[in-house]
């Protein structure tokens, strides 16, 4: 009972100035909400970095073609650099934990159909490129062994470029044509959309798959060739490359580690060009995770200022609350109330003043992922150049409320307004009531 008086007291006290009360749970709100609303976005970036990692597969390497620094290419003539064909038949057949392998060559090129011209990327692969990289067939089919070996002049085209291409069209069956080898490839799949990926740290580049055409990787080497020739300035330079990438599947994810340190001792040899880099996702999936509690900590570490600032607030009213009624705790002294009595009074107050800032700022921590969504939707919409100018994180970016940040940054305004009232209390409750009696307010 004497703890409901209390508090009914304290409430009423804090009623009779509204607008201060008003402001100082404004600051715990704002904590509490900036807890919630930071640890969710951090939430949201962690997740969709390890979504991008997870795409390419526990199980993978990936071993990447990179182009050698500008003093290790040749001034004249074409520099040969980069993973080659006899590498890809001697890590298939020489490595046992290797259960899968997939060439892969990439090559600009403009592609055109009837007055329609557009640039994209070339592709050169073989059947399991869709399985690995995640491209779903939306009609016809995606490239085949028999294709591929009887190098045909045939394609699979994604969703997008088919739509720009082919309007008013089907493009099953018609042919695209390539002007730099004046070569034509018929159309057998489209594919459904897929969205661009983001880079992965420095260790790989972003890739937009959305003007992207697929075809056998020995009808690209019989068509195209390995050698890129470029005429620039009177000068005649280019490239030898034979393969972008072998994407290697291992047999068992425990094995990945040790099947990486092989190969990377395999491709020794490319050391001195630096035009070879072994990706593991493994191992950026799990400095993936590990950067995501230390974000985490960070953005933590940033709200609680906020809750700082709060309680700070807290304090300041208290204090001036305390000096307002210095009458009316000689009052209550000399009417028998104990030091214990008085402080509990303004505990309880800043206790109020806290639940109801936490309570409001969890509700408004609640709405972080459909304001962010909304937001991301009107900049789409009224501002769509400076929407796309943004990073690719920040525009696939969807905020997830991490759970145990609720009763976390609940109980750390309760503790905050505890901790902040409690000096100002005490020293209510120390005042001695004859001079409390004569202060007049």
């Amino acid at each position: 009972m004497l703890f409901l008086r209390t508090l009914n007291l304290g409430v009423k006290s804090l009623l009779l100035h509204p607008l201060r009360s008003l402001l100082t749970v404004l600051g715990i709100f704002i904590g509490v909400a900036s807890v919630i609303w930071l640890l969710a976005i951090s939430e949201g970036i962690s997740l969709e970095a390890q979504r991008q990692i997870e795409s390419l597969g526990a199980d993978t390497i990936m071993i990447r073609s990179v182009k050698p620094p500008n003093e290790k290419m040749a001034t004249q003539g074409v520099t040969p650099y980069g993973l080659t064909r006899e590498e890809y038949e001697m890590l298939v057949s020489t490595i046992p934990t290797i259960k899968s392998a997939i060439p892969i060559r990439e090559i600009r090129r403009q592609f055109q159909y009837e007055s329609r011209t557009i640039d994209g990327r070339m592709v050169g692969c073989t059947p399991e490129y869709a399985e690995v990289t995640r491209l779903v067939i939306d009609r016809g089919h995606f490239i085949t062994e028999a294709e591929n070996f009887n190098t045909v002049n045939v394609c699979v085209i994604a969703a997008k470029l088919a739509a720009k291409l082919f309007p008013y069209e089907d493009a099953i069956g018609k042919r695209v044509y390539v002007p730099e080898n004046t070569d034509f490839y018929t159309v057998v799949g489209v594919l459904k959309d897929r969205g661009a990926s983001a880079a992965i740290g420095g260790s790989m580049d972003s890739q937009d798959f959305s003007n992207d055409i697929y075809v056998p990787i020995k009808t690209l080497q019989l068509r195209i060739g390995d050698v890129v020739v470029r005429n620039s300035g009177g000068t005649r330079e280019g490239e030898m490359l034979e393969l972008n990438q072998i994407t290697a599947r291992v047999d068992n994810v425990a094995n990945v580690r040790s099947t990486a340190a092989i190969i990377t001792n395999a491709l020794a040899s490319h050391d001195f060009m630096e035009d070879v880099a072994v990706v593991v996702p493994l191992e950026l999936l799990e400095q993936a995770r590990t950067t995501r509690l230390m974000f985490m900590v960070f953005m933590g570490l940033v709200a609680a200022i906020s809750l700082l600032v709060g309680g700070i607030g807290i304090m300041n009213i208290m204090l001036a609350t305390v000096t307002e009624r210095t009458r009316e705790i000689g009052i209550r002294r000399a009417l028998g109330a104990k030091q214990a009595d008085i402080v509990l009074q303004f505990l309880v107050e800043a206790a109020v003043l806290s639940v109801v800032g936490g309570v409001v700022g969890i509700l408004a921590g609640l709405f972080c992922t459909p304001v962010v969504i909304q937001a991301k939707w009107f900049a789409s919409e009224y501002y769509p150049t400076i929407f796309k100018s943004l990073p690719e994180v920040v525009r696939n970016l969807t905020p997830a409320i991490v759970p145990e940040s609720i009763p976390i940054a609940f109980f750390i305004s309760i503790f905050i307004g505890i901790v902040f009232g409690l000096f100002p209390a005490i020293r209510a409750a120390k005042m001695n009531p004859i001079d409390a009696l004569r202060h007049s307010n």
